[in-house]
């Protein structure tokens, strides 16, 4: 097991790697100190495959919850209250159907790897849960943020590479985060979750911000719709001349309130950092990663973010969505060198929208939740392969939990929370390719077969990553926590 202590400020204290790292061996793979100091290319390549092939990961996620009966595994023969109103369809592997909502990546899903079988005890929006190795969720925690946490999975990949590899900051950041921070638009608190925790604020990703407008209505879930005819939602639609741009970044007229706190809480991050470069303990700091620093918002990522240098035609196969442009910018930033980037498909509007389908389920569905998945998705993992970087990508595409078996009778249909079984779909990096994991029951509420929990992602995800899944990280107390909870490789996903 590897073990480093919780806080980079110690290595400015005079710790040395060998005071920092505990080796007992990489789990069950029984690997020894050059490789357990090793997230580097060249020592991951000597390991079996796919340890290490994924040389970044973008991680897309629906945030509210996608029902599993209409996108992954649909039950045809199950009762209408069951079914619903969308149907199966057949798929370019023989014998596996997904929802008639899906047609783009039904014909792609050779290259892809389905979890029917994701499971957990906790049917609530914990974030924190699925995306940390937190063993518990409280629906009082969904909005704690502090650092107290566990850290976000990008946060725990940016801080190995910090304190492992001696790089110190890179040219183009680690940890980015689209479209903007969790929940920044609903009235309602940002929720806690995709942050460095404990790992200190400086490992919180590096956040974007939207600047643009909707141009679709879309009802609140509430029946409250804002305007009279809904949420102009940009998940549903955005102007082509909006922009996604990093938090603090200037240009913007006419700056919200909201939209100054935001910005002016990044830039707390970076003077929190500046002062530990600027402080007496800051010698292990080269000259070199002082000036990666300085790079942090410099012309690579904002080069990155900008999307009319893509073709038109490139950015309408992603779809004119925030959703669609937020994954066309993170394909972009891996290429540009970031290791992590996540895009969050996020509420916005009163209360909550998106995935969060307890009333007006179908129209939702129909209309943009579906269309909007179907299309960006595709687009990804096709861009991805086309370029060659699907094969090094790792492609994530899950949520905290799934949504009822049972349709509520409600206005436009509905379907509650539900974490007993759910569906996800991963992709690249040394997934499988073309491969079904897992089974449900009849009615789509039960594991059958080979329960995930959203840990096991996690530690397969770091396993891909080059990573041991068994590194601890001291927390505040000292205390060593395992970067992804209790979970576990899971090698059924690797084919």
């Amino acid at each position: 097991m590897l073990r480093i202590q919780g806080s980079r400020r110690k290595l400015c204290d005079g710790l040395t790697r060998r005071d920092l790292l505990h080796i007992g061996g990489l789990g069950a793979f029984g690997l020894g100190l050059g490789d357990a100091l090793a997230l580097q290319p060249a020592q991951a390549a000597s390991l079996p495959r796919p340890f290490g092939q994924a040389k970044h990961c973008i991680l897309l996620f629906l945030f509210g919850s996608p029902p599993q009966h209409e996108t992954f595994d649909p039950k045809p023969d199950a009762p209408s209250d069951i079914q619903g109103e969308l149907k199966a369809i057949s798929t370019c592997l023989p014998g596996v159907a997904i929802g008639e909502g899906l047609p783009k990546i039904a014909r792609i899903m050779d290259r892809l790897t389905v979890v029917r079988s994701l499971t957990h005890p906790y049917p609530l929006h914990g974030v924190p849960y699925a995306l940390t190795g937190e063993p518990t969720v409280d629906a009082r925690d969904e909005t704690k943020r502090d650092l107290t946490r566990w850290p976000f999975i990008g946060s725990v990949v940016d801080y190995l590479a910090a304190t492992g590899s001696g790089q110190g900051a890179p040219a183009v950041p680690r940890n980015i985060a689209l479209p903007f921070p969790l929940y920044a638009h609903v009235n309602y608190p940002l929720l806690a979750g995709p942050y460095g925790g404990f790992l200190g604020s400086q490992y919180d990703p590096l956040w974007t911000a939207f600047n643009g407008k909707g141009t679709r209505a879309v009802a609140g879930q509430e029946g409250r719709p804002e305007d009279g005819k809904g949420v102009l939602d940009p998940f549903a639609g955005i102007d082509p001349h909006s922009r996604i741009e990093l938090l603090g970044s200037e240009g913007a007229a006419g700056i919200s309130p909201g939209r100054f706190d935001l910005r002016r809480s990044l830039l707390r991050q970076f003077d929190q950092t500046r002062v530990a470069l600027d402080s007496p303990t800051a010698d292990a700091f080269s000259a070199q990663q002082s000036r990666a620093l300085a790079l942090l918002t410099g012309r690579r990522v904002g080069e990155a973010l900008d999307l009319e240098r893509e073709p038109l035609r490139t950015r309408e196969q992603y779809g004119m969505t925030l959703f669609g442009q937020s994954t066309l910018a993170a394909r972009r930033l891996v290429e540009a060198g970031s290791r992590f980037v996540t895009v969050f498909w996020d509420a916005y509007g009163h209360f909550a929208n998106g995935w969060d389908t307890h009333v007006d389920h179908y129209p939702r569905l129909k209309n943009y939740l579906l269309p909007g998945l179907d299309q960006t998705f595709s687009a990804l993992i096709l861009d991805l392969e086309t370029r060659g970087l699907l094969d090094d990508t790792l492609v994530l595409c899950f949520s905290e939990h799934g949504r009822t078996p049972k349709l509520d009778n409600v206005r436009g249909g509905g379907r509650g929370h539900w974490s007993r079984a759910y569906s996800a779909v991963f992709a690249g990096g040394g997934m499988g390719r073309g491969h079904v994991v897992g089974r449900t029951d009849a009615l789509g509420g039960e594991v059958d077969s080979t329960p995930i929990s959203p840990k096991d992602v996690l530690a397969t995800a770091f396993f891909l990553l080059g990573i041991d899944p068994a590194t601890t990280v001291s927390d505040r107390f000292q205390r060593p926590l395992p970067i992804a909870g209790d979970g576990v490789v899971r090698r059924e996903l690797f084919g």
